[in-house]
């Protein structure tokens, strides 16, 4: 996976920072290895009449900035990309306070036997609205449409502020990271068929990610990150022609360089492209082992 470097402290946390004249945005204090300097909330629109965007954690420091920068304006939705919880918890708790209703991603919940496979979702999300993709939401001067964009998480949704030409791309994409993948609700075919929709949304002026900094330059990272997956898939591919390797002996090679707290997070990105090039016929599995077919 491709990381940048953390910038310098102080970060901005918990100041709400002017964006542009509909967007502002605060940072979460969150900071970790999978999350950059932290979640990014989002406010969008006037006094008159705001949306926010990925509440982050119910962590009572954040929750507090939120409402110190919300002053009195009044919120109209608070809106969540997904149910990762670095996102979404506290959508109840400013849903309390502000009476504003919860509308976007769906609620997940994850059927797997697999041990603690849905601990990084948020199983109390319950939205009152789910939005489904093309859906708008509206406010005074704003309108944020929803764009289904499923990889990272099933559930993921971008929204769009057709006033200015923004997106707010949540863990889709990323300017300091490529998004992990993580089966068995993370998947890569879904995942690289979102980043082609987006490359082909020429609207798009700026993104503003949940971590990390504004993406100036939208289709020019987008057809990078493409690229970079399509690498990656044709470096698997190449190590299995060598011999039959499992995800454990293939991560070591494909992430050298990479900090190798990030390792069981490129692992999972490793699974999710072989189970891709399985359902292709691309490659199979023994046991542990994979080989190219």
């Amino acid at each position: 996976m491709h990381t940048m470097a953390l910038p310098p402290q102080p970060w901005p946390t918990g100041k709400a920072e002017q964006l542009e004249p509909l967007v502002r945005r605060v940072l979460a204090p969150n900071a970790s290895p999978y999350t950059y300097t932290g979640t990014q909330t989002y406010l969008v629109g006037t006094d008159e009449g705001l949306a926010v965007i990925d509440p982050g954690p119910a962590e009572p420091g954040h929750l507090a900035a939120l409402q110190a920068a919300i002053g009195d304006a009044r919120v109209c939705a608070i809106m969540c990309t997904h149910t990762h919880r670095d996102h979404s918890p506290a959508a109840a708790p400013l849903a309390a306070a502000t009476g504003a209703p919860v509308v976007g991603c769906a609620p997940l919940h994850i059927q797997s036997d697999a041990p603690r496979v849905d601990a990084p979702f948020d199983q109390h999300y319950e939205p009152d609205r789910v939005m489904e993709n093309g859906e708008s939401m509206t406010g005074p001067g704003w309108t944020l449409t929803a764009l289904a964009t499923p990889g990272h998480t099933s559930n993921h949704l971008c929204f769009a502020l057709e006033e200015t030409g923004a997106l707010f791309t949540g863990d889709h994409v990323m300017g300091w990271s490529t998004s992990v993948v993580v089966p068995p609700d993370g998947d890569m075919a879904d995942y690289m068929a979102s980043l082609h929709l987006l490359y082909e949304r020429e609207q798009d002026r700026v993104y503003y990610p949940a971590h990390g900094p504004a993406v100036e330059r939208p289709r020019q990272l987008v057809r990078g990150m493409i690229g970079h997956r399509r690498q990656r898939e044709r470096q698997i591919l190449r190590l299995l022609g060598e011999e039959a390797r499992s995800i454990e002996a293939l991560v070591p090679v494909m992430y050298k360089g990479v900090d190798e707290k990030l390792w069981p997070a490129a692992a999972q990105s490793v699974l999710a492209h072989l189970l891709d090039l399985e359902k292709r016929g691309e490659a199979a599995r023994d046991g542990e082992d994979w080989t190219a077919t």
